[in-house]
C-alpha cells in the first residue's frame, strides 16, 4: 500500500473509483475531431501531488494549438488535455502532506485539467480562498496581462495602449493593468454589449470592430500613433497595430487566435515591409509565452489575489448563460464551450463548471 492511499480521503469524499476526462487521441486544430471523453480510473497521487477534484475548468485559445499538436512536436496521442483547474483536495502524498490537507482549495496551471479528478504537483499549485471561477481567471489569462505588461510593455503613465480582442479572457485585465499604469486604453471588441463591458472597466475608448473601421479610426483619432499594442488577433488586426505604432512603440504578440482553426496555425502574414515599419519608428515587436515567464507567476498570482480581494480587479467570467443550449456544465461540455469561445461570443473568460455544488456535496 503506498504512502499516498494513506492520505485519500476515501470516506469524506467518496471518491469513486472510476472518472470521465477528455484525451486527445488524434492531432488536430479542430477540437471535436481530436479530442474524445474517456471514462479511467481515478489515478492516485504520488508522494509529492495532490489529487484535486476539479470543480471549474478554464477554455483558453490555445486548447486547439495543444489538441494539434504545435506546442511540443514530440508529445504523440494520446495525451490529456486543458491547462487549468479549480478544486478540492480530495487526497494527497506523503511529502505534499507537509503544505496541504484534504478539503484544501487549489487551482493550478498544468496539464490534464479537463478531467473530474487531476493529479497535480503539490509545487504547481496555489492555494485559494475559496472555489469561485473568478480565481480561476487569473491562472493563464490575468497572469498573460500582469507579467507581459510589466515585462515586455515597459508602460510609462500617458501612453496610449491598444488591446485587441480586448473583451475576451486576457484582454479584460490588460484593459484594467494599462489603466491601473495611468494609460489611455483603446479596446477592440465585436458587439456593443461588450464595447459597454468594456466601458465599465475603464477602457477610454472601446472601438466595435463590426460596425467602425478599426485602421480609419486609429488614424483620424490617434495621429501621433499608439505606444503600446496587446495582441492576440493576428492577421489583418496585426497589421493594422504594426501600422499604427507612434515612434519608439512596442506591439507585444500574445497570440494570433485568427489562424488557429487553420492547418498551419498561422494567419497569413505579409510581412516584406515589417522592417522597414519598425525602423522608421525605432519601434519592436515583442513575443510572449507564459511558460517562458514562471519566475514571475508567484509574484503575479498573488498581486492578483490580493487586487481582486480588495476589489479593485474585475474578474468577467463566462458561464455560457448566453450559449445556445445554456450554461457550460459537465465535462461534455468542454466541446460547446470551445466553439463558444471561437465564435466570438464570450464575454470575459470561458469557464466550464465540471460539478455544480448540488452533485460535488453529495456522495457519488
Amino acid at each position: 500500500m503506498s504512502y499516498s492511499a494513506h492520505f485519500m480521503d476515501f470516506k469524506g469524499s467518496s471518491i469513486p473509483s472510476g472518472m470521465k476526462k477528455l484525451v486527445v487521441n488524434k492531432l488536430s486544430p479542430n477540437f471535436r475531431e481530436a479530442v474524445s471523453m474517456q471514462t479511467v480510473a481515478v489515478p492516485t497521487p504520488g508522494d509529492a501531488d495532490l489529487l484535486v477534484r476539479n470543480r471549474f475548468v478554464g477554455i483558453n485559445a490555445s486548447d486547439i494549438n495543444y489538441s494539434a499538436g504545435r506546442y511540443d512536436p514530440s508529445v504523440k496521442p494520446p495525451f490529456d488535455a486543458g491547462f487549468e483547474g479549480i478544486g478540492d483536495v480530495v487526497g494527497l502524498g506523503l511529502s505534499a502532506s507537509s503544505r496541504y490537507t484534504v478539503g484544501d482549495t487549489v487551482a493550478y496551471f498544468g496539464s490534464g485539467a479537463f478531467a473530474e479528478y487531476t493529479v497535480v504537483p503539490a509545487k504547481e499549485t496555489v492555494p485559494v480562498p475559496a472555489v469561485k471561477p473568478e480565481f480561476l481567471t487569473l491562472l493563464v489569462s490575468g497572469a498573460t496581462a500582469y507579467i507581459a505588461l510589466k515585462r515586455l510593455g515597459d508602460l510609462v503613465k500617458g501612453e496610449t495602449v491598444l488591446v485587441t480582442a480586448a473583451a475576451g479572457g486576457t484582454g479584460q485585465f490588460a484593459v484594467q493593468f494599462a489603466k491601473q499604469a495611468g494609460c489611455h486604453v483603446i479596446g477592440t471588441c465585436s458587439s456593443n454589449e461588450k464595447a459597454g463591458f468594456l466601458k465599465s472597466i475603464g477602457c477610454d475608448r472601446p472601438i466595435n470592430y463590426t460596425t467602425e473601421d478599426l485602421a480609419k479610426t486609429l488614424r483620424k483619432e490617434y495621429p501621433q500613433g499608439i505606444d503600446v499594442v496587446y495582441e492576440s488577433v493576428g492577421g489583418s488586426v496585426f497589421d493594422v497595430a504594426v501600422n499604427s505604432l507612434a515612434n519608439k512603440g512596442r506591439l507585444i504578440v500574445i497570440g494570433f487566435i485568427s489562424g488557429y482553426q487553420t492547418a498551419s496555425g498561422i494567419p497569413a502574414f505579409r510581412g516584406g515591409t515589417l522592417p522597414v515599419k519598425l525602423l522608421q519608428k525605432s519601434a519592436s515587436i515583442r513575443g510572449f509565452f507564459l511558460p517562458h515567464f514562471l519566475s514571475d507567476y508567484r509574484e503575479a498570482l498573488g498581486s492578483m489575489v490580493k487586487m481582486f480581494a480588495e476589489g479593485k480587479l474585475v474578474c468577467e467570467v463566462d458561464h455560457g448563460e448566453m450559449a445556445q443550449e445554456g450554461r457550460f456544465i459537465g465535462l461534455e461540455s468542454v466541446f460547446r464551450a470551445v466553439d463558444y469561445m471561437y465564435a466570438g461570443k464570450n464575454l470575459g473568460k470561458v469557464v466550464v463548471d465540471v460539478a455544480p455544488t448540488s452533485v460535488s456535496n453529495s456522495k457519488l
